[in-house]
């Protein structure tokens, strides 16, 4: 009996130990497999978490941009980022026009209609798309665009896409205002020009090309620039030594590198697409097309209770969507009371005794040629800068304001910049020292359209380490990003230029400079939920919002 009893309790023994170590293993595959799903997974453009595999994405070799040196944590960002958007591209075998995606035969549908909804209420549309054919698709890939709106309280809200990758695509909007409320859907491209887009990006960044004048005496040179050029023909290299951003110039003939006076636009390639791919860019039959209902296309929309709007304003988060909508055609962004800067007083009183540094593309500019337009005392100084490029500078010496402007570093496709005003916008920010009177804004997406984004990613890479180094010496200084914009849509501008390009570029920026300590003034959603025509230089009413925001940043109402 106790040798049975020995051998009972010594078969318990080894059971518990085997557990024990089961449960080990088990815990620590777990850790491995959370670890991994942390490091992969990411949220693609309509706001769904997305998981996978991003250790193997492939890169594009364009300029040698997939040797770059990056830290791993660098390398799994780039990855993150690459992966969810090249995951918005359907892999598809090409197809004729009539079965690419008709919007005059595809409609949508209100999911949760009802008799009335209550400010804050969640607003479902389904949208199903179909060919010239009228046959209902199968894939995805489409890109739209979706608003609410009410015109006649000036009210606009965009709205969030996810696509099933079936032929279907929900929106989701948030009703944010009482009354009678539209639903209005955009084709923007269908999936099939979407690969058009695509592969320009990858096969033809150089769709845009950029030249140099070299001037020695008498003797004159022009080339080609870029950020790398093809053949084995001798090259200057202008790389910037503290950036390591790269442009080069084919080297004159006659001439040294160090001649070279200035920089400008060369022109746009032609002939890019086939016969066959020219048909899914085509004005009123595919580009920014309106998709109808099939069924009622609006809502009414009731007063929210106060104990209940005042609830649903404190629950908004850091991940609030929509941003802000317009009432009235006022922006009134959803984490920020803005305030209204409708007297030059205002502004002037804002400013009182700061530096204002913008820095970017030519949407930033039309700040500096706003606030030097809209208040008098603020009197732009001659440079002799070329029109339209800068740098720019004004003062008003009666409140001690000064305000700059200075375009970004190449690729910049304006008419002539001197070439020794091709500032990198890192540069300029290590050598701002910084503090409560100091305020920037940047403004860096048009001109990186035509490129794979790896470029794009390196130089936002290189604005934000500097971005993080001026707020770790100076963490008073406020520094503002405004982002992408819609525009206006043709053949020949969606080639380069196009929405969708914008937006991938927009995506890109905000998850870069997510939780670094920057504000945002959403351009993107402040164009889309307008009422006006989409353009690259917004009209003066939604040019204004944006600097209302900017200036609440600066000069925040007092709680």
């Amino acid at each position: 009996m106790w040798t049975n009893f020995f051998k009972l309790r010594l078969f318990c023994c080894l059971l518990a130990v085997l557990m024990v170590v089961v449960l080990v293993i088990n815990v620590t595959q777990v850790e491995y497999l959370d670890h991994e799903t942390v490091s992969a997974t990411f949220i693609d453009s309509s706001g769904q978490f997305i998981s996978s595999q991003v250790t193997g994405i492939s890169r594009n070799p364009y300029c040698g941009y997939d040797q770059q040196i990056l830290s791993s944590q660098e390398r799994m960002e780039e990855d993150s980022l690459l992966a969810a958007l090249h995951r918005q591209v359907p892999d598809v075998a090409p197809v004729p026009f009539v079965k690419s995606t008709d919007p005059s035969s595809s409609y949508f549908v209100i999911l949760n209609s009802a008799a009335f909804f209550q400010v804050g209420s969640q607003l479902e549309v389904l949208v199903h798309v179909q060919d010239f054919q009228r046959k209902p698709k199968k894939y995805g890939g489409d890109y739209l665009q979706a608003r609410i709106h009410s015109p006649r309280l000036q009210a606009g809200a965009v709205g969030r896409v996810v696509d099933y990758q079936n032929g279907f695509y929900k929106v989701f909007f948030t009703l944010l205002w009482p009354g009678k409320v539209k639903v209005s859907i955009f084709l923007v491209h269908p999936s099939e020009g979407i690969r058009v887009l695509q592969r320009l990006q990858e096969d033809k960044p150089d769709r845009v090309y950029f030249k140099s004048l070299f001037r020695s005496g008498r003797i004159s040179e022009t080339t080609e620039c870029n950020v790398c050029l093809p053949g084995n023909l001798p090259l200057c290299n202008f790389t910037d030594l503290y950036t390591g951003e790269p442009w080069f110039c084919f080297k004159p003939k006659k001439l040294p590198c160090s001649s070279r006076i200035t920089h400008f636009k060369g022109g746009y390639l032609k002939g890019l697409l086939t016969a066959a791919e020219s048909a899914f860019f085509q004005s009123g039959v595919n580009i920014k097309m309106p998709i109808n209902s099939s069924g009622p296309d609006w809502v009414t929309v009731i007063p929210r209770r106060i104990k209940e709007t005042n609830n649903l304003e404190l629950s908004q988060g850091l991940g609030t969507f929509p941003s802000g909508y317009y009432y009235k055609d006022q922006w009134r962004p959803r984490k920020l009371k803005m305030r209204q800067f409708n007297d030059p007083d205002n502004i002037t009183e804002c400013l009182q005794r700061k530096v204002v540094h913008l820095f970017g593309d030519s949407t930033i500019r039309q700040w500096f040629e706003y606030l030097t337009t809209f208040v008098p005392d603020l009197v732009e100084f001659n440079l002799g800068s070329p029109k339209n490029v800068g740098p720019f500078l004004a003062v008003d010496q009666k409140h001690n304001i000064l305000l700059k402007y200075r375009c970004h570093g190449p690729p910049i496709r304006f008419t002539t910049v001197f070439s020794s005003e091709l500032h990198y916008v890192a540069n300029e920010l290590n050598g701002i020292v910084g503090g409560k009177n100091t305020v920037v804004a940047i403004a860096v997406w048009s001109h990186f359209s035509t490129f794979p984004l790896e470029v794009y990613i390196r130089r936002l890479r290189n604005i934000r380490r500097a971005v993080v180094r001026l707020l770790d010496r100076s963490p008073k200084t406020v520094v503002v990003i405004r982002t992408a914009n819609a525009q206006e849509l043709g053949p020949e501008v969606s080639l380069f230029n196009s929405d969708w390009y914008n937006f991938q570029l927009d995506t890109i920026l905000r998850r870069m400079f997510s939780g670094v300590g920057v504000y945002l003034v959403d351009a993107w959603e402040m164009t889309l939920a307008h009422y006006l025509p989409h353009k690259l230089h917004p009209d003066e009413v939604i040019v204004k919002n944006q600097l209302d925001m900017f200036l609440s940043f600066v000069c925040p109402l007092e709680t």
